[in-house]
């Protein structure tokens, strides 16, 4: 009962679940989830390989590296935030247990 009147919190081995399926399963289900939408729908196909095409014809060699280099750099900081907000939340169980224990 304690549970659901959030009396007790999660467990922090909980809070590490989690953050594994959001760093390694949420990639990856979207990068499989959009490729099916590009397979399933005719617009969304089109519209995606019409786009792909015109962006990598208007751009140079160096911007494509560029655009490339920006979105795994925003890959990066993304992993780098989600695990940032888990260890505050972590920690932040951590100190309230301190707390109590007092």
């Amino acid at each position: 009962m304690d549970f659901l009147t959030f009396k007790t919190f999660i467990s922090t081995e909980a809070l590490i679940l989690f953050y594994y399926l959001g760093a390694l399963v949420s990639p990856i289900g979207l990068w499989l989830f959009l490729a099916w939408l590009i397979k399933k729908y005719k617009l969304m196909n089109t519209t995606y390989e019409k786009g792909k095409e015109l962006l990598w014809r208007l751009l140079s060699t160096k911007q494509k590296m560029q655009f490339v280099a920006f979105y795994i750099l925003f890959f990066f900081f993304m992993e780098l935030f989600w695990r940032m907000l888990f260890e505050f939340l972590i920690g932040y169980m951590q100190m309230r247990d301190a707390l109590l224990q007092m």
